[in-house]
């Protein structure tokens, strides 16, 4: 697809718009004054018919938008709720023919007479020149409003709607991100990264430049440089129990032939906007075809993972005197976390270290959401995509962030080709999780919902 063409060609369209628009202004009175305010101008964009004046509106509608400040651009989110739901004389028309008679052309009208007018706007406005980024940044200042604004949810879910289809996986392009990448890209991916910040560009480099290091991204044609969702791969001879050994500036390179393992150790969503729109178990996938396809040799495909909730839910099972999952031996030697750098003190590291994985195990196998689904988001993530929960590591990452979130704590993911589906349909049926032995021994009586795999 040549994504320069088509958008000068919307450009094109969008300037002979706004002439024509301009030219109309003059026969059109007070309408002059109407489409100075926004929403009008939206009402405009519905009304209209004719292309060109719609591309250039629509270019015009999201320029004034991208002016806004916060307390106008809630006011404008409020008016989409408000006034761009469901024509409600068209529904109830074409319920009451449905009524009537159920047939397939009534329910096909029902359908369209159902849908908010705000889902149209959008894919008018989507028409504009840089259309599709400036929704999908819509969409994240319409999430941040919506920390406050629960009345929002309707057009939020309109977005994910559409946004669903325009991003799906038939859209996706797999890119290598190294460090012949555009200096622009590369920087992104500094800022992007969410799980083990990047220092600096020679952090960078040692991440996309070495031969037992890689990096991929999801691009889309709309967003071209704009990166959705990257993973970062280390090559190993083992699964790794730690973080430093893969970031550490004095690590051990090793030839990549010589590699039995692919570890991803960071996964980053890239555009807040694009929340919930699952990208990630598409990228794992096809990283994985890529890296053994590329090293056939490769046996095994893991994660080393963060645990980002454990230390919260930790500190509420200590503070509940009745908690069934510490016992008074557990509750005091997790005193030990209380103290500053405990990890450096090896005798108090080893206090904590048994009680700590066995209320780490209870929390991946037994904590559950009042939906019944794994309490931890990045345990729902891998177990749904099929992977079953290998190992637990200890003092894994002793940043000042992982220290606060997960009291150093790390998780092994497994891959294994063979058992994807079965395990993908383990926990989309039953929300269960397939775990080792060696995780699920932690916890004195197995849980129905956990199903331990032989080492």
């Amino acid at each position: 697809m040549n994504t320069s063409f088509f958008g000068e060609m919307l450009q094109s369209i969008a300037e002979r718009g706004r002439a024509l628009i301009d030219r109309t202004r003059d026969r059109r009175g007070v309408a002059e004054q109407r489409s100075a305010n926004l929403v009008q101008l939206c009402e405009d964009l519905l009304s209209g018919r004719g292309e060109a004046s719609g591309v250039a509106l629509a270019r015009e509608i999201l320029s004034r938008y991208g002016e806004l400040k916060t307390g106008p651009r809630i006011a404008f989110f409020e008016a989409l709720a408000s006034r761009f739901g469901p024509d409600r004389a068209r529904l109830s028309a074409a319920a009451t023919a449905w009524m009537n008679a159920s047939s397939d052309a009534a329910a096909a009208k029902l359908h369209r007479a159902s849908e908010p007018r705000r889902l149209e706007l959008f894919r008018r406005l989507n028409l504009a020149p840089g259309g599709t980024a400036a929704l999908v940044r819509m969409r994240a200042q319409l999430i941040e409003a919506m920390d406050h604004r629960d009345d929002l949810a309707a057009i939020d879910d309109d977005f994910l709607h559409l946004f669903s289809s325009w991003f799906n996986r038939g859209f996706l392009v797999l890119r290598t991100i190294d460090w012949s990448t555009p200096a622009n890209l590369l920087e992104k991916i500094i800022r992007y990264e969410a799980v083990h910040a990047i220092r600096d560009w020679n952090d960078l480099r040692a991440r996309i430049d070495s031969p037992d290091r890689r990096c991929y991204a999801f691009f889309h044609p709309a967003l071209i440089d704009e990166p959705l969702i990257f993973v970062e791969v280390a090559l190993t001879r083992g699964i790794p129990a730690g973080i430093d050994p893969i970031l550490s500036p004095s690590r051990e390179r090793i030839d990549p032939e010589r590699a039995t393992t692919a570890a991803f150790y960071s996964i980053s969503n890239c555009q807040r906007g694009l929340a919930g729109v699952s990208f990630g178990h598409f990228l794992i996938k096809q990283v994985v075809e890529e890296v053994g396809r590329q090293i056939p040799r490769l046996s095994t495909f893991v994660t080393l993972s963060p645990a980002p909730n454990f230390a919260e839910w930790l500190r509420r099972e200590r503070a509940t005197e009745a908690s069934v999952v510490l016992s008074e031996e557990d509750r005091a030697a997790l005193e030990t976390l209380d103290r500053a750098d405990w990890w450096r003190d090896e005798a108090a590291a080893e206090t904590v270290r048994e009680p700590l994985l066995r209320a780490a195990a209870w929390y991946y196998l037994r904590a559950r959401t009042p939906r019944g689904t794994p309490l931890d988001s990045v345990a729902r993530f891998h177990l749904g995509n099929g992977a079953r929960l290998e190992r637990l590591n200890f003092a894994a990452d002793t940043s000042e962030r992982a220290l606060r979130q997960s009291h150093g704590l790390m998780v092994n993911y497994l891959y294994d080709l063979e058992h994807i589906e079965r395990n993908h349909e383990a926990y989309a049926q039953q929300h269960a999780v397939v775990a080792a032995s060696a995780v699920t021994r932690l916890v004195k009586a197995p849980a129905r919902d956990v199903v331990p795999v032989d080492d």
